[in-house]
């Protein structure tokens, strides 16, 4: 067993049962809506990203398997741009894929005729025909003068480089507290899974800094006792 799959696994089995994620019958009935995922890889996305004039990186369970090298199964792919960058993605991307602005589950497709997002923080879905499967999710972020801002949190602006940080393979991830702290909005399964890999592996200021964020965001939500006496 790894260093990092060690202490995971100690965490878990003293603060928390073990837990595995998989697709449910919500999830199956939302692809079967909208259709089915196959998402690229971090390396794939890097690919498709090389040349592109403007920041980019990854969140969600993605970034947490990149810090912790735990691994589960990802229903999809997180990629994400500043709002202001969109038509920069249209041209970096070309006719390679359809571009679809997602908005709370209304779809457009994002063309000249409609060549603006349904939001500026809606999401926008890659896919390269009808009958393809999605294989990017690409959140839009917002930004104040060029500086990275958080959704959960308006006040936190920073620069880019101080809330990711670059792997091995070369891909800029966020930082895996903040992306817990996203991730707490929701906590579901595999959001707790992401969670108990995670926090044996944090420094010290990245805990406190979490505990923090989530007292002033979510001063109910269940996690805020877990971790203080984690």
């Amino acid at each position: 067993m790894t260093e990092p799959h060690r202490k995971v696994h100690e965490w878990q089995t003293g603060r928390m049962a073990e837990l595995t994620w998989e697709p449910d019958d919500e999830d199956l009935e939302f692809m079967r809506v909208y259709g089915p995922w196959q998402p690229l890889t971090p390396v794939q996305v890097k690919e498709l990203m090389d040349g592109f004039p403007a920041p980019w990186w990854l969140v969600g369970g993605t970034a947490i398997e990149a810090f912790t090298g735990v691994r589960r199964f990802h229903e999809d792919v997180d990629l994400v741009i500043f709002y202001d960058d969109v038509q920069r993605l249209r041209v970096h991307i070309g006719d390679r894929y359809h571009l679809w602005s997602n908005d709370g589950g209304t779809f457009r497709l994002i063309e000249d005729r409609h060549p603006e997002p349904l939001a500026p923080l809606s999401q926008i879905w890659f896919r390269e025909h009808a009958q393809a499967p999605w294989v990017i999710d690409c959140p839009l972020n917002p930004s104040v003068d060029g500086r990275w801002q958080s959704k959960r949190d308006p006040e936190h602006v920073a620069d880019l480089a101080d809330v990711t940080w670059v792997a091995q393979d070369g891909v800029r991830y966020q930082n895996p507290e903040i992306v817990l702290h996203y991730k707490a909005a929701a906590a579901r399964v595999k959001d707790e899974i992401d969670l108990a890999s995670t926090w044996p592996l944090l420094g010290d200021p990245q805990k406190d800094w979490l505990r923090g964020a989530l007292r002033k965001t979510y001063p109910d939500h269940p996690w805020n006792a877990r971790l203080a006496d984690a």
